[in-house]
C-alpha cells in the first residue's frame, strides 16, 4: 500500500502502540489500514455419488478443474457464500450438509473452507466463471488437471472418508513459502 484510502497521504510500515506487527499507517491521519485473510467458500456438491467439478474461464490457473466457490461477500455467512458460489459457478442448487474441510493458505493470505453438499438433481450448467461443468466418478477425476492444492486435499480426503463411510472434518495449514502442509483432524460429523 502506498496511500492512505481515507486522505490519500503516504503510508508507512511500522508497528502501532499497543500492536506487535508492521502494518501501514498513514503519514497525515495515522489512520492503520489493517490487512487480514480474504475467505474463500465452496462445496462439495455429490449427486449419485459423483462430484461436481467446474474447469475455469478466468485466472489464476484458467482451463483447470475446480470445486465452486469463491470469495465471501459482506452480510452472507459462509453457508450462504458457498451455496451463491456453487449456483453462480455451476448452474447447480445444493443443499449444504457439513462443514469439510478448512485451509489455512498463509502464503496467499486466504482461509478456504468447503462443504460438504447434495444436489437434488443433475441439473446445472456452466456460470460465466467457468468454461464447463461436470459430474465425475471417482476414476473419472482429472487429477492432473486440478487447480490448486485445496481442491486436491479435499477431494483426496472425500474419497478416502467415503471408503471408510465417515466423513471427518478436517482443518489443514498450507504455507508455499515454507513447504509446510500440516494436516489436523477435528471431529466426525
Amino acid at each position: 500500500m502506498n496511500y492512505c484510502s481515507h486522505c490519500g497521504a503516504e503510508v508507512r510500515q511500522e508497528i502501532p502502540a499497543g500492536d506487535n506487527r508492521l502494518r501501514d499507517v498513514c503519514t497525515e491521519c495515522g489512520m492503520i489500514h489493517y490487512q487480514n485473510p480474504r475467505v474463500v467458500a465452496g462445496c462439495l456438491p455429490v449427486y449419485d455419488n459423483k462430484v461436481l467439478l467446474c474447469r475455469r474461464a478466468i485466472e489464476p490457473r484458467k482451463g483447470l478443474w475446480t470445486l465452486p466457490g469463491g470469495f465471501l461477500e459482506l452480510g452472507e455467512t459462509i453457508e450462504q457464500g458457498a451455496v451463491r458460489e456453487t449456483f453462480e459457478e455451476a448452474g447447480a442448487d445444493v443443499r449444504v450438509t457439513q462443514l469439510y474441510t478448512l485451509f489455512n493458505v498463509l502464503h496467499v493470505g486466504q482461509l478456504s473452507l468447503f462443504f460438504l453438499a447434495e444436489m437434488d438433481s443433475p441439473v446445472f450448467a456452466a456460470g460465466e466463471e467457468s468454461l464447463d461443468v461436470q459430474l465425475f466418478e471417482e476414476q473419472d477425476i482429472p487429477w492432473d488437471e486440478l487447480a490448486f492444492t485445496t481442491i486436491r486435499l479435499t477431494l483426496e480426503y472425500f474419497f478416502s472418508d467415503r471408503g471408510q463411510g465417515e466423513f471427518i472434518q478436517r482443518i489443514q495449514d498450507i504455507d508455499y513459502r515454507t513447504a509446510m502442509t500440516r494436516p489436523r483432524k477435528v471431529g466426525t460429523a
